[in-house]
């Protein structure tokens, strides 16, 4: 337990401060008294709102170009690290080290200042990154980052599923956490459960754009909550734009069409007869689309959805290995194949790329389309406001990104922060696990 009611923290990658707004918390509830003596962040737009919301001692840029003893002694550090591709030298040396990588300078400053403890922050996906075997429970990535730890730490890992912290969406972190002298029990945190409609305002204005009209003359709003709107996948949640006929007229034989040929494109034989490398959604010919679809007036059919727009007209695309340093894979059309159809619209096409269902936790939210998700009222719908995605996240009401509100350009800044950013509840949790065993 403590002995001294003071911890010194810095923050890395620090993004919105939603890691240290979870410490904080943990720290002022388990009787400590918080210091963040160093923050580093490089994005223009995440510093400005660092600046607007906390106070600073020490507010750097990029964390690669500040040697480990320019930043003051501290007790705990704490990072959300990209995850960038790991060095691999030559095909039988395999995993190597962690030169070259962020992750580096979080083990450069932790071997030079010696603190005593970290709660480090990552994506899933770290997991089983350049995982060798499927059997195999993480890959060389995650290994090699707990090797690196355990020289001097004691350190344990967890996915932890924010749902399941009183935040309304279901978002699967990893979190790496170490001290000098215990294993952080990362287990049976208590489970609070909360859906979308909790964090709505009210009185927020419905859109009255074309777009939501189209919508709201096919569906009701209460028929909207829970859908996504996406021409390339689907299922029982999901709009099309042929549906609402976003593009122009589609008669019931052309929606069939559409519907039959959406799913047929990923289908793995295909790629056989045409080829190519399987690719998850193939442009087939007249006669291909024949083989499954025959109708007399089926050319008639596709020329008319291109010119719409709901088809295009294209190559198949090989499977090519690029120049990049390492190297990786890319697919470029084939031109020695002759064109197919294909669906045109992917997922960010629309205005909306889907709504949340008020009675339901929402899925993972991402930085891509933050700016796209729907909410659903009684009488309308709307976009998400920056209020309500602060609190899918778990930010308190006093955080504020009203600066970042002044045009659709910074709106969109202040949406990307947030689809990058913590969920402030799991960190709190964490670090109560961590202070409550932190000896100073």
């Amino acid at each position: 337990m403590k002995n001294n009611n003071k911890v010194r923290f810095i923050d890395l990658f620090a993004g919105l401060g939603g890691i240290r707004i979870g410490f904080e918390q943990a720290a002022l509830e388990t009787g400590f008294k918080a210091e963040c003596v160093f923050t580093s962040e490089i994005k223009t737009s995440a510093i400005a709102a660092l600046q607007n919301n906390f106070e600073h001692h020490d507010l750097a840029g990029d964390i690669t170009k500040i040697h480990a003893n320019q930043i003051p002694d501290f007790d705990v550090l704490l990072a959300g690290f990209p995850c960038q591709a790991f060095s691999v030298a030559g095909k039988q040396k395999g995993f190597v080290d962690t030169r070259g990588t962020l992750f580096f300078d979080i083990e450069r400053i932790l071997e030079e200042k010696k603190p005593h403890g970290f709660i480090l922050e990552n994506v899933e996906g770290l997991v089983l990154h350049d995982r060798l075997n499927k059997s195999d429970k993480i890959g060389q990535t995650l290994e090699t980052i707990l090797n690196s730890l355990k020289k001097k730490y004691k350190v344990n890992y967890r996915v932890l599923d924010s749902k399941e912290f009183g935040v309304p969406q279901s978002r699967r972190r990893i979190f790496i956490v170490g001290t000098r002298k215990k294993i952080i029990n990362l287990e049976n945190f208590d489970k609070h459960i909360n859906t979308v409609g909790t964090i709505l305002e009210n009185d927020v204005e419905f859109s009255n754009t074309k777009f939501s009209k189209l919508l709201l003359k096919y569906y009701k709003p209460e028929e909207l909550e829970g859908k996504f709107i996406k021409d390339k996948r689907g299922g029982s949640k999901n709009i099309h734009s042929w549906d609402i006929e976003a593009k122009g007229k589609v008669s019931n034989v052309q929606k069939e069409l559409l519907n039959r040929l959406f799913k047929e494109r990923r289908k793995k034989h295909w790629a056989t007869k045409i080829g190519i490398d399987w690719m998850d959604g193939m442009p087939l010919t007249h006669d291909q689309i024949g083989s499954f679809f025959n109708h007399k007036d089926l050319h008639k059919f596709l020329d008319d959805l291109v010119e719409k727009g709901y088809l295009t007209l294209e190559h198949p695309k090989k499977k090519i290995l690029t120049n990049d340093a390492p190297p990786v894979f890319d697919r470029v059309p084939d031109t020695t194949k002759p064109k197919g159809y294909n669906i045109t619209s992917g997922k960010l096409s629309f205005e909306y790329s889907h709504f949340l269902n008020p009675n339901a936790i929402a899925p993972t939210l991402v930085a891509m389309d933050m700016d796209t998700i729907g909410v659903v009222g009684e009488k309308g719908i709307r976009k998400l406001t920056i209020r309500e995605g602060l609190r899918l996240f778990g930010f308190p009401d006093t955080y504020n990104l009203d600066f970042l509100c002044d045009s659709e350009l910074n709106k969109r800044k202040a949406y990307d922060l947030l689809g990058n950013s913590v969920c402030v509840p799991v960190v709190k949790a964490v670090s109560k696990r961590l202070l409550e065993n932190l000896e100073l």
